[in-house]
């Protein structure tokens, strides 16, 4: 496997639990889901959600489809578009937070 390669799978593995560290520690702090809806409620409260949102999206997506395929049935290939926009979200998710990372660490 070339450097590129496992880079790559390393920072889709970093943006993936990241994603879920947030949307379930949000869940812990506020005894309610992450999920989209948050950004109806307007004003303040939806612009202090856009970072949680951002970092969270790629395991709300995934708990959605999941869940949406379990209770509703939906089709398979839906599950497969969602769950590669998922891991498209969560590699620029990880190469964000990697890269803050070694921002800070260097500083």
């Amino acid at each position: 496997m070339s450097p590129q390669a496992l880079d790559s799978i390393q920072t889709l593995c970093i943006g993936l639990a990241l994603s879920g560290l947030l949307a379930s520690a949000f869940e812990l702090f506020t005894e309610r889901r992450a999920s989209f809806s948050l950004l109806e409620a307007g004003g303040v409260a939806a612009l202090a959600a856009l970072p949680v949102l951002a970092f969270s999206a790629p395991f709300i997506i995934l708990r959605n489809t999941v869940r949406g395929r379990r209770i509703e049935g939906r089709p398979i290939p839906f599950v497969m578009l969602a769950t590669m926009i998922a891991c498209g979200w969560g590699l620029l998710s990880g190469r964000v937070a990697l890269d803050l990372a070694a921002l800070i660490v260097g500083a």
